[in-house]
């Protein structure tokens, strides 16, 4: 069963304090305008912004249960455990909120770490989810810029952004997103 929007938000800003529903509130809104920008579908890109955090205080136990018995990528859990509530919110937004748009899913199941050969979708939402007006880190006003020219240059500087902190931190750096940093950069290059 699919929900409407309406009760789509209803159900989903439950699942979280109200300080993390505002941050949606804000993906939403960017997601939104970079779809009108870039000429992706705005409602599937509210949609998948809708849910990007839906799992996100879900019990860290909870979500390695979903991942270990529905067939989950498992290579996950050798990594941070904030990244694994986009692997599950992907799961729960089908399973439980009967969405079936895989492009809606693969933004959500995405928006953390990126990938490669990612569609305009999963870039919309996971650049999004790096301007939404909530955001105040170092460098979020260049991205924000950036986001303006080129979804591929502003990705490039949130990714950065996010490698460098992990570096500067001493954390393993999931491959994903260096594969995802890398294939947008030859992107780039091939523009040029």
């Amino acid at each position: 069963m699919e929900y409407s929007r309406e009760a789509l938000i209803e159900k989903v800003s439950d699942q979280m304090p109200d300080k993390r529903w505002k941050h949606t509130l804000g993906v939403m809104e960017s997601s939104v305008k970079l779809a009108q920008r870039y000429g992706a579908d705005p409602e599937r890109a509210e949609t998948a912004a809708i849910l990007h955090d839906v799992a996100k205080y879900w019990p860290v136990e909870r979500m390695r249960e979903i991942i270990e018995q529905n067939g989950l990528s498992t290579e996950l859990l050798k990594y941070d455990k904030q990244l694994w509530h986009a692997e599950v919110g992907a799961f729960a937004a089908e399973h439980d909120y009967g969405i079936t748009d895989t492009e809606v899913l693969d933004a959500i199941r995405y928006h953390t770490s990126g990938r490669e050969n990612m569609s305009l979708l999963e870039k919309i939402v996971c650049l999004a989810d790096y301007i939404e007006p909530g955001r105040d880190f170092p460098g979020v006003d260049e991205i924000r810029r950036l986001a303006k020219v080129s979804l591929e240059e502003g990705l490039v500087a949130g990714l950065d952004s996010t490698i460098s902190l992990l570096l500067e931190k001493r954390r393993i750096v999931f491959p994903l997103t260096v594969l995802a940093r890398n294939d947008l950069v030859r992107i780039l290059e091939d523009k040029i």
